[in-house]
């Protein structure tokens, strides 16, 4: 039985417990004019057990979503797939992931976690640069994203450029809400000038009007990616003018981290207090 406060992020942040409750949320979001980044909740597993099941869950999720004809993305945490025990075991599960999802024609995003974890992950989303059909999340509160991003591009990778929302101190991270997005509105920038492809994730309408107005200079294959049940109203009318968009879904019974993660992200808790009232 699900408590009163669970069941305000079942219902507005977190598609529900499965699956199939993952697929009529992406379903709805695909019918308003958005396609959708899927996310099965977990992270910092240690248990092989449980990790063994988090990438099952995936392959079952890339053929859901194949099965459907959904239009969707896939993303997937490092620690929910082998991280916290090695960087082999989550690279190994990753590549499974990665190559059953490029066989059904679907994109692959690996999802960024808190700051010690970073070196790890760009090493396992570089194995399968290459190959094509993923793509990886940048923090712009961490200090040292910035050159990250450019590294990445570079190589040919594909960004998802977020705000972040983990504990980190002033040394490793921009902690005043003002820096983190000056710091993003420079990642952008860069993205516009050197990369072809790449989704802007935020709710500040500010970096997202910056983002309309650089790509009528720059015309990339830019997408708006706005969290499931936060300024979605908003997205949709944006996919109206003909604006790719992309609504992050996650679902799963795991919620609490996601959830209290993202009350810490909030610099403005109006936003989220007013989401649950949003339709």
């Amino acid at each position: 039985m699900l408590t009163s406060f669970e069941s305000i992020f079942a219902g507005k942040w977190i598609a529900g417990p499965d699956i199939e409750h993952a697929m009529s949320r992406a379903r709805e979001i695909n019918r308003r004019g958005c396609s959708a980044i899927v996310n099965y909740l977990g992270e910092d597993l240690k248990d092989n057990t449980e990790i063994e099941e988090s990438t099952v869950e995936y392959i079952k999720l890339i053929e859901a979503i194949k099965a459907n004809k959904i239009n969707a993305d896939i993303s997937v945490k490092a620690s929910q797939i082998g991280l916290a025990v090695s960087e082999e075991t989550a690279m190994a599960n990753y590549s499974k992931i990665a190559g059953k999802a490029r066989g059904a024609g679907i994109f692959v995003w690996l999802d960024m976690e808190s700051s010690g974890t970073v070196d790890s992950t760009i090493k396992i989303y570089e194995s399968q640069v290459k190959a094509g059909g993923v793509g990886i999340a940048i923090q712009s509160y961490l200090r040292r994203s910035n050159m990250d991003a450019e590294t990445l591009v570079n190589e040919g990778g594909i960004i998802r450029l977020v705000k972040g929302a983990y504990r980190e101190s002033p040394e490793i991270a921009y902690t005043e809400w003002r820096e983190r997005t000056e710091n993003f509105r420079k990642i952008m920038s860069m993205l516009f000038e050197k990369s072809a492809t790449f989704t802007v994730a935020t709710h500040d309408l500010e970096l997202v009007n910056d983002a309309v107005n650089l790509n009528k200079k720059y015309n990339r294959n830019v997408t708006v990616a706005m969290l499931l049940g936060i300024r979605n109203r908003y997205v949709y009318e944006l996919a109206r003018t003909g604006f790719r968009c992309a609504i992050y879904v996650p679902y799963g019974r795991r919620w609490v981290d996601y959830a209290s993660r993202r009350l810490r992200e909030a610099s403005n808790i109006y936003l989220l207090l007013r989401s649950i009232m949003e339709r």
